[in-house]
């Protein structure tokens, strides 16, 4: 997709994969999905401003969310910055590049698994019981995304979807980890985490949700 990006390609374009061999995700991390086994999609927008980036992703983690409620029955949550999970484990990643003045997200669900999860994983068959179309399932987060794109609304539905808000937590950073409550979630996108009565703005970070014993 940065390919088509870098050619100039149109905003909306869409591109889905049928497996991955090398997918990517945060700092590096590659992963395998099996044909027919979970939706991946890359969607290219050309905003305005690459400040706003982050709402490209937070509509396409939503529309995911509504696409999931509607073809199988599953609420998720929204876990900091970029997870979709239901029980903590996780259902799906996005990932946003840019290229020059595009930006391309790219989302990667499980839903069709013929075996076990791996730990701190799930699929929406195993949770809707029964097999799950993908292509009902692209079909509906297009139209949710249609919707989302641009709403005034956006980062309240976020916030309002997002587990990470309220909990003990560790942001795993290049310059070392922060451990505090996380008590919001800004309009830049940013996680508010207060540590010893101080708020601190987290732009990026890996997040470990730190739930009582």
């Amino acid at each position: 997709m940065l390919d088509e990006a870098r050619a100039g390609a149109a905003e909306g374009l869409v591109v889905v994969a049928d497996h991955q061999t090398a997918g990517r995700g945060r700092l590096g991390r590659t992963w395998v999905a099996l044909p027919g086994s979970s939706l991946l999609v890359s969607v290219l927008f050309r905003p305005r401003a690459l400040e706003a980036g982050h709402l490209l992703t937070t509509a396409v983690a939503l529309a995911a969310c509504d696409a999931c409620e509607r073809v199988a029955g599953v609420a998720p949550d929204l876990k900091w910055p970029n997870d979709l999970l239901v029980d903590d484990r996780k259902l799906g990643g996005i990932l946003a590049e840019a290229e020059g003045h595009a930006i391309v997200v790219g989302l990667g669900l499980n839903v069709n698994w013929t075996s076990g999860a791996p730990e701190g994983a799930v699929a929406l068959n195993q949770l809707a019981g029964r097999d799950v179309d993908q292509a009902a399932l692209l079909d509906e987060l297009l139209l949710s995304l249609d919707v989302r794109h641009g709403a005034p609304d956006l980062m309240d539905a976020y916030r309002a979807r997002c587990s990470t808000i309220g909990l003990r937590l560790r942001v795993e950073l290049a310059g070392g980890d922060l451990a505090g409550t996380a008590v919001e979630i800004d309009d830049d996108g940013a996680l508010v985490v207060e540590v010893d009565g101080e708020r601190r703005r987290v732009l990026a970070g890996d997040v470990v949700h730190v739930r009582p014993a």
